[in-house]
């Protein structure tokens, strides 16, 4: 595993975990990479300090451990999904408008989610109304290589 730290377009800072320097640069060429403030997907990676090590030799985590931690990841990510296409109302592309609407007292207070471009999502944050991505469906495990 290899963590890189990132930046969109939009100067916002982010850390973000692949399984190699190469499944970075694969995700990024198709477009999978985006950032968790403003749902760019304008990143590129940030300069990092490398990790140095000490006299002692240490091993890295087990494929098992990698493995693992994946799994529990994509889990979490399905549950939240989940979680909000149970509870929330889908609102479509409506959803930057309709957001304003619900902070500005126009529209009944409830919970939403729908779709918005980054150009969108960047103009509520900026006038303070709060939103962040939902995270993608991941693939169905049994259907996994």
């Amino acid at each position: 595993m290899i963590r890189y730290a990132l930046i969109c377009d939009q100067d916002h800072g982010f850390e973000a975990w692949f399984a190699s320097s190469s499944d970075y640069d694969d995700q990024a060429a198709r477009g999978l990479v985006e950032c968790p403030f403003c749902a760019s997907r304008e990143v590129k990676k940030q300069i990092m300090a490398p990790a140095v090590s000490g006299t002692k030799k240490t091993a890295g985590a087990p494929a098992d451990a990698v493995k693992a931690m994946q799994t529990m990841m994509m889990q979490a990510a399905r549950e939240v999904r989940s979680h909000v296409e149970e509870n929330f109302e889908y609102v479509g592309d409506a959803f930057a408008r309709e957001a304003r609407d619900i902070h500005e007292g126009r529209s009944e207070k409830r919970e939403i989610y729908g779709e918005a471009t980054p150009t969108d999502i960047k103009k509520l944050k900026d006038d303070g109304i709060p939103c962040l991505p939902l995270p993608d469906a991941p693939p169905d495990p049994s259907k996994a290589n």
